[in-house]
């Protein structure tokens, strides 16, 4: 019976010694948003350990990881984004308190700006849904746009309240670091995007996938088309007192924020440590041969140098930061 016992007290002692297992604290954590996306990472790297997290989607309930790097997958959309993000921010099997989050992600680009395959280091995120909207059928004759800001009375009207997560202002020393580390990239390109872009008549467009910084906007609507897309643009100037130049449009990067806000806001992570990098899966807009609906319909050639780049921009920038993390540790100065 005493021996018994002995078993019994020890194999007690040992459940609470493995749930408090050391938590894992990668220097970089890759957040993104659907299967397309985490694939290349998952090849090109060896992430074998999967961490299980409670509160990510059943399709993607696991982080995968080496001792450097994490991968996560939010799935799509600003409440997939924000509740993965927190989950895994929040999980005590983490200690993120030095980690780099990188957002890697697919997204739609002015074709004055870009092209297709083209990757953009945000510098601004701003949320391009948080705002009143009139159909054009209802709303005032004179009105210019159908978007209006939150409280103001027309079109072009400063917003007189906020939610307090429409713009966010990246580190700007981190950026410029990872655009330092990544300008020369070798991207990769296609045929079919080749030729699509040549129907554009933008020089940006019209030219080969680059690396650059500019300013990204969030929405859960998939807009498209050059009407929107000027009303976005503008929308995206008037809240940032020009600051911010739209470049890139995605589904999640205001709601992923937010999360790792929160996070930062609990002791948890360290703000200035995020960046947002998004290539160019498509143009935002039609060419002059299309309507909207035609663009919004067509097969660009952008997805899968668009997800590929993801990859080879986000990973030259990991590795920096993983090779380098004497320069990186203390965090960059903003």
């Amino acid at each position: 019976m005493k021996l018994r016992s002995l078993a019994v007290c020890l194999a007690s002692m040992l459940v609470p010694l493995a749930a408090h297992a050391a938590p894992v604290s990668p220097k970089v954590m890759v957040v993104t948003m659907f299967d397309g996306e985490t694939q290349p990472w998952l090849d090109n790297l060896d992430l074998s350990q999967q961490i299980a997290v409670p509160g990510l989607p059943a399709s993607n309930n696991t982080v995968a990881c080496n001792d450097d790097l994490c991968v996560m997958t939010t799935t799509m959309g600003y409440a997939n984004a924000a509740s993965s993000t927190l989950a895994v921010v929040l999980s005590d099997q983490f200690d993120l308190s030095q980690t780099y989050f990188l957002i890697a992600g697919i997204a739609g680009v002015d074709p004055n700006k870009g092209t297709l395959g083209s990757a953009a280091w945000a510098d601004y995120v701003v949320d391009a849904g948080l705002f009143h909207r009139i159909d054009d059928r209802e709303a005032p004759k004179d009105w210019d746009s159908q978007i209006l800001e939150l409280g103001a009375q027309a079109p072009g009207e400063k917003p007189k309240w906020a939610a307090g997560s429409e713009v966010f202002k990246l580190n700007p020393a981190l950026i410029k670091k990872a655009f330092s580390v990544t300008e020369g990239v070798a991207l990769a390109d296609g045929d079919t995007a080749a030729a699509y872009r040549a129907n554009y008549p933008q020089e940006a467009a019209k030219a080969q996938p680059t690396v650059m910084i500019c300013s990204s906007v969030s929405a859960d609507t998939y807009w498209h088309g050059a009407i929107t897309a000027a009303e976005v643009s503008a929308h995206t100037a008037l809240l940032t007192d020009g600051e911010a130049e739209y470049c890139m449009s995605q589904m999640e990067d205001n709601a992923t924020l937010t999360a790792l806000q929160r996070g930062a806001e609990a002791g948890k992570l360290d703000f200035s440590r995020v960046a947002v990098l998004r290539t160019a899966s498509n143009f935002d807009r039609q060419n002059p041969e299309q309507t909207a609906a035609e663009s919004l319909a067509a097969n660009s050639g952008g997805f899968g140098p668009a997800k590929e780049n993801a990859f080879r921009v986000g990973n030259a920038f990991a590795q920096d930061i993983i090779t380098n993390w004497n320069v990186y540790s203390d965090g960059l100065s903003k």
